[in-house]
C-alpha cells in the first residue's frame, strides 16, 4: 500500500497551504503582494458603483456569500469581502490538514476560530465545511492512516472529531455542510453513495447519516447540508451530468428514507467555460433543480467559479466570455425559486485553487472570479449582478446579519 494519499479533486496539501500562510504572513505584515502593490499600499478597494452584492441578493430573498481562509486576509482582500459577502464560506481551515494535521495530532481549532472571528466582526452568516469528506487531510496522514484503520477505529476517530468539531462552534454557524462529494453514479452502491472512500470502506455507508445525526445533536440550530459537483455539463474528469443527477437524488431520497436530518442541498457551481452554452441543457438543469425542491429541500449554490480553459489568454476576450456563463448559468439556476444562495469560491482572481491545481499551459493567471488580482469589478462581477436584478423574488432561508 501506498505511504501517501491519493487526493485526485481539490487537494488541499499542508505544504501549499504552507506556501500560502507565508504569503498572507507578508501581507499582514504590510509588504505588497505581487501586482497588487499599489491597492495593498493605499489599504483602498476600487468602488463598483453599485450596492454590495449581499444586499442586491437580499432584496430577492437571496444571500450572496464567498469562501475565503485565514491566509488570504491581506489588508485589501479582508476588505472587499467584507463589503460585499453576506455570508462566509469556510475554505480550507476546517479541512483536516488545519484541525487534525495527522494521527497523533489534538484538534487545532486555532484556524477556524480565527476565520469566524472575522465573519461575526463583519455581521456575516457563516457555512461552515466540511464534516465527512475524503480528501483536505495534507501531507500529514498516509493511506494506511486512513484505508487501514479497523471499523471501530474508523468510527471513533471520524465521529469524535466531528462531535468535538461541532460542540466546539455550536452556535457560530448557521449551517454545516455535514456530507461533501459522497455520491457517484458509477464507482457507488445501489443507493448512489461512493464507495472509493476511506469512511465507506472502513465503516460503511451509515458513516453518512451517522454525521448529520451528530450535527443535529450538538448544533441543532445549524442547517444541515448535503454538498456535491458536477451537475450542469460533463466536467473535466469527463463525467456526465444526467447520472451525476441521478445518483445525487437517490442518495438524498436514501438518507430521507432512513432518517437521516438532512435539511438542504448544496451543489457546487464549479462551471467550465469552454463550449458551456452548447453543452449545458437548460431543460434538464431546470427540472433537476425542481425534482429537489419537490422533496422539500432549499437548495445553495456552493463553491461557484468558472474555469477559463479552452479560452484565448487575452484577458478581456477571457472575462467576456467567462462573464456569459455567469450569465447564462445564473440566469437560469435562479429562475428556481428554491434556489437560496449563491456562494463563490472566493470573490478576487488574487487567491483562486484553479491557479494552483489547474494552471494554464500558457502561464497566464486564471479568471475565474467576479474581482481581478487588483480587486476590481470585472464583466463577471456585472453578470453576477444583473442575474440578482432580474431573479424572481423569494422567501428567505436566513435573514442577513448585515444591516441589522
Amino acid at each position: 500500500m501506498s505511504e501517501t494519499v491519493h487526493l485526485d479533486r481539490r487537494h488541499l496539501l499542508r505544504g501549499a497551504a504552507g506556501g500560502a500562510l507565508g504569503l498572507a504572513a507578508a501581507g499582514a505584515a504590510g509588504v505588497a503582494l505581487p501586482s497588487t502593490a499599489e491597492a495593498a499600499t493605499a489599504g483602498l478597494i476600487p468602488p463598483t458603483g453599485r450596492w454590495p452584492l449581499w444586499k442586491q441578493a437580499d432584496r430577492k430573498g437571496l444571500v450572496f456569500g464567498s469562501s475565503i481562509a485565514t491566509w488570504q486576509l491581506d489588508k485589501t482582500y479582508r476588505r472587499l469581502h467584507a463589503r460585499e459577502a453576506g455570508l462566509l464560506f469556510t475554505e480550507d481551515d476546517l479541512l483536516w490538514y488545519q484541525l487534525k494535521p495527522g494521527p497523533d495530532e489534538p484538534l487545532n481549532f486555532g484556524p477556524g476560530d480565527q476565520i469566524i472571528d472575522f465573519a461575526e466582526r463583519n455581521d456575516q452568516l457563516v457555512i461552515a465545511a466540511h464534516l465527512a469528506w475524503d480528501e483536505g487531510f495534507g501531507e500529514g496522514w498516509s493511506e494506511d492512516d486512513l484505508w487501514g484503520l479497523g471499523r471501530d477505529e474508523a468510527k471513533k476517530l471520524l465521529y469524535g472529531v466531528i462531535r468535538r468539531e461541532v460542540k466546539h462552534f455550536r452556535g457560530r454557524a448557521d449551517g454545516w455542510i455535514v456530507a461533501n462529494e459522497v455520491t457517484d453514479p458509477e464507482e457507488a452502491d445501489r443507493h448512489g453513495f461512493r464507495k472509493n472512500v476511506p469512511w465507506y470502506q472502513t465503516i460503511g455507508p451509515s458513516y453518512i447519516a451517522k454525521s448529520f445525526h451528530i450535527a443535529k445533536e450538538h448544533d441543532p440550530r445549524a442547517l444541515r447540508i448535503i454538498n456535491e459537483f458536477g451537475f450542469e455539463t460533463v466536467n473535466e474528469w469527463g463525467d456526465r451530468p444526467e447520472p451525476r443527477r441521478r445518483a445525487y437524488l437517490k442518495a438524498i431520497d436514501r438518507l430521507l428514507d432512513i432518517g437521516a436530518p438532512v435539511q438542504a442541498v448544496g451543489i457546487q457551481g464549479h462551471l467550465l467555460a469552454d463550449g458551456f452554452h452548447r453543452k449545458f441543457d437548460e431543460r434538464g438543469y431546470r427540472a433537476f433543480l425542481r425534482e429537489i425542491a419537490d422533496r422539500g429541500l432549499p437548495i445553495l449554490v456552493t463553491e461557484l467559479d468558472v474555469l477559463d480553459e479552452g479560452l484565448r489568454k487575452a484577458p478581456k476576450v477571457r472575462d467576456r466570455k467567462v462573464a456569459d456563463v455567469y450569465r447564462h448559468y445564473l440566469d437560469v439556476t435562479l429562475d428556481e425559486r428554491a434556489v437560496k444562495a449563491v456562494i463563490a469560491f472566493g470573490l478576487t482572481d488574487r487567491y483562486t485553487w484553479l491557479d494552483e491545481d489547474q494552471p494554464r499551459e500558457d502561464g497566464a493567471h486564471r479568471r475565474p472570479l467576479a474581482f481581478d488580482r487588483q480587486l476590481r469589478p470585472k464583466p463577471a462581477y456585472r453578470a453576477i449582478s444583473n442575474a440578482f436584478r432580474h431573479a424572481p423574488v423569494r422567501k428567505r432561508l436566513w435573514k442577513p446579519k448585515k444591516g441589522r
